[in-house]
């Protein structure tokens, strides 16, 4: 997931980084040196500099990129998602952050956000700012599985992807022996079933149309067809040394 803190007053930045400093642990060669080179080797294949990153106690599996503007982003784990994931996918979700950086996300946000709010002081504003939020709602998604192809290119393996996929679906830490990740793939094929029809297609628009994520099992299936197409296969052979400076300024999502 991304913070986007573009728009937020200084002293609110400054407040949501003075308290992830205070509450949580700043991974480096000196502390949590296994992290930190996942890290570490994740930013060199994704040609980024390497932003910070924190390890937080939570209950709840997740991590979330922090951008502030003209400050250096950082990265947050929580403690029960690094419990449920091998270090193979731990990568995979470092990767999956920095795919947010990689590609700007935040600035597109930000832009996306300033063009509801102008659009909703406009005549019949409301209603163009409710279809604005819908398609912006919808490019966050597609984000991302831009951001799952980032962790693939790091991890060179969908499997690995799509079983920490798996795991934040329905995972716990007695549970993920016995997980299987074709059983999983299967399922996934089972909701492209539903679309055989109108109220098929209905069904799923209204079960995702307010979420900032795709379902897992749809981007499980997609991680694992990119993974069999052309285009992933000539950035593996040849990746893209082109690097954008200001990659590392943005900053983005929520898995």
């Amino acid at each position: 997931m991304l913070w986007c803190a573009w728009r937020w007053p200084l002293w609110r930045s400054s407040f949501f980084y003075l308290d992830n400093i205070a509450s949580s642990v700043r991974v480096s060669d000196l502390q949590l040196p296994t992290l930190h080179t996942s890290l570490v080797e994740a930013c060199q294949i994704l040609d980024l500099d390497v932003p910070e990153l924190y390890v937080r106690q939570n209950p709840v599996p997740n991590a979330y990129t922090f951008a502030m503007r003209g400050k250096r982003p950082f990265i947050v784990i929580h403690t029960s998602l690094l419990e449920l994931l091998t270090p193979g996918e731990t990568q995979a979700v470092i990767a999956h952050e920095l795919g947010h950086l990689k590609c700007d996300h935040s600035v597109y946000l930000t832009l996306a956000n300033l063009l509801t709010l102008a659009a909703s002081q406009l005549p019949l504003g409301e209603v163009l700012a409710q279809n604005l939020q819908s398609q912006m709602m919808e490019w966050v998604r597609c984000a991302e599985f831009t951001c799952d192809r980032a962790a693939l290119l790091v991890a060179q393996d969908p499997r690995t992807v799509a079983s920490l996929l798996m795991k934040l679906a329905g995972g716990s830490s007695c549970l993920v022996n016995e997980l299987n990740v074709d059983a999983f793939l299967d399922q996934a094929r089972s909701y492209d079933a539903i679309s055989n029809d109108a109220l098929g297609d209905a069904l799923k628009q209204i079960r995702t149309q307010g979420l900032t994520h795709p379902v897992p099992v749809l981007r499980a299936r997609e991680i694992d067809r990119w993974a069999s197409s052309q285009d992933y296969y000539a950035l593996v052979k040849n990746p893209p040394v082109q690097y954008n400076e200001d990659s590392s300024k943005g900053g983005w999502r929520n898995w």
